[in-house]
């Protein structure tokens, strides 16, 4: 019975603790002229993403994705307005080996996490009165592939 519960526990555990919104910010400079404006052209688009992780304790790392959109006229580049979001959050990783966390940090964490900060945008998107901002999906994966390919060019 005790070597039941001591092969239990070492079981690797990944799991989402908490999740939650660290700072949300939502600018309309340009309301209510720019609604007018709105339906006469596509947008252009400018979206910056970061990843950040810190360690908490010896088991829960926080995850924090911030996104930056910056939504504008394409004629005159008029602001129609800008949205920053800081969502985190704070995931369970225990009895994982240490070569694999970076990897879980940078892809895995995020996986989960970004469905719920593209509709916080989305959501925040229509009540400042425009359509649903609904930003592409995000391959995680590729890039944290790439950021990998980075770091060896720059050791070698």
């Amino acid at each position: 019975m005790a070597e039941k519960k001591e092969e239990t526990q070492e079981k690797p555990i990944f799991r989402m603790q908490k999740m939650y919104t660290k700072d949300l910010s939502f600018e309309n400079p340009n309301a209510p002229g720019v609604y007018l404006i709105q339906q006469k052209q596509e947008p252009a688009v400018e979206v910056n993403l970061q990843l950040n992780n810190k360690k908490i304790d010896d088991d829960h790392w926080e995850v924090l994705l911030q996104i930056t959109a910056k939504i504008s006229t394409k004629d005159d580049d008029k602001v129609m307005f800008i949205l920053e979001i800081e969502h985190a959050g704070v995931f369970l990783l225990k009895n994982i080996p240490e070569e694999h966390i970076q990897m879980i940090l940078g892809v895995d964490c995020p996986t989960l996490l970004f469905p719920f900060t593209r509709q916080i945008v989305s959501q925040v998107s229509t009540d400042g009165g425009f359509a649903p901002f609904l930003m592409e999906p995000v391959n995680f994966m590729a890039l944290y592939q790439n950021a990998q390919k980075k770091k060896e060019e720059v050791q070698n």
